[in-house]
């Protein structure tokens, strides 16, 4: 099974990582390990790429990939929401690298039976860990009209959810909603015609909508973020590509927060909050190149943001 996968912002996060050849780095999705290899290829014999991610077929894929590197190699099947249990449990308790691409791989995009993709049709799945329980059919299905509504408007940032969940509503009520290309009919019915001819492809946003909410994919960012940077050594570094503002919006805050002194009142004559910063992070996100975005359209809304470790 080919496992093809354009690493975005790749040089840019190279560069961001400020790569030691003996150091330790993870990368939290593995994917098709694009991102490993090009580290991995910076590591000497005494270094270690470490490659979480969930869904199996990746990993069997990224392994195979990232054999003939020099460095040491270890693959965790796992979603990074637990990367300090798995990283600790493999006996690992200091790291000098984490990144993370937020991105749906180039393959689980192309693989019309995951069912990630408005331009092929298959079943509407959208599980990146294909043991879990909830599918996008599931919620198209089953969800509340106001639940869908705030999923597609949210996380969507659809400005159409309103209709697009009046037709859903109306259409399941006539047969379940069990493939991707019913659905991709549905969107386009509720979208007008000459809102349709600019811009992305019409149903992009409530896919982006629906793939969020069956992976639980921004609640646990925040959270995994703090993980890593608690788990980095001195001068270590965090690096995050994301591909849409929700999860930009929060590496952004979280990094903020983390770099953030004294929250103390300024009324206050001596501080109590006993909060230092943790780290160092530029406010400016890294965007791709034009020749990148030519190259590679996928990586059009791609940013990337890095943190340093005090």
């Amino acid at each position: 099974m080919d496992f093809h996968h354009v690493s975005v912002l790749l040089n840019e996060t190279l560069t961001g990582l400020a790569i030691k050849p003996d150091g330790i780095y993870v990368d939290c999705t593995l994917g098709g390990g694009g991102h490993s290899h090009a580290i991995g290829e910076q590591l000497s014999a005494e270094g270690m790429i470490v490659g979480l991610d969930q869904d199996v077929a990746a990993l069997q894929a990224a392994s195979k990939r990232l054999e003939d590197l020099s460095c040491q190699v270890k693959v965790i099947e796992t979603n990074f929401s637990n990367l300090k249990q798995a990283l600790l449990n493999a006996g690992i308790e200091k790291v000098d690298g984490f990144v993370f691409d937020l991105g749906v791989s180039s393959h689980q995009l192309d693989t019309a039976e995951r069912g990630f993709s408005y331009m092929q049709d298959g079943p509407l799945d959208m599980r990146m860990n294909q043991s879990g329980a909830l599918t996008a059919e599931a919620i198209v299905n089953t969800y509340s009209s106001e639940e869908l509504y705030r999923i597609i408007w949210e996380y969507g940032e659809e400005r159409w959810a309103k209709r697009i969940v009046e037709f859903i509503e109306e259409a399941r009520a006539e047969e379940p909603i069990v493939t991707t290309g019913q659905l991709v009919d549905i969107i386009k019915r509720a979208i007008p015609a000459k809102v349709r001819q600019d811009g992305p492809h019409p149903a992009k946003r409530t896919f982006q909508a629906l793939r969020i909410e069956v992976n639980q994919e921004l609640q646990i960012l925040h959270d995994a973020f703090v993980d890593a940077v608690s788990m980095l050594n001195p001068n270590g570094r965090i690096a995050v590509i994301t591909f849409h503002s929700l999860e930009d919006r929060i590496t952004k805050q979280t990094f903020k927060e983390l770099a953030q002194g004294c929250t103390c009142p300024p009324s206050l004559p001596m501080c109590v909050c006993h909060n230092v910063p943790t780290v160092k992070a530029k406010n400016k996100a890294i965007e791709p190149s034009q020749r990148e975005v030519e190259e590679n359209p996928r990586s059009r809304s791609a940013k990337l943001r890095v943190a340093v470790k005090l």
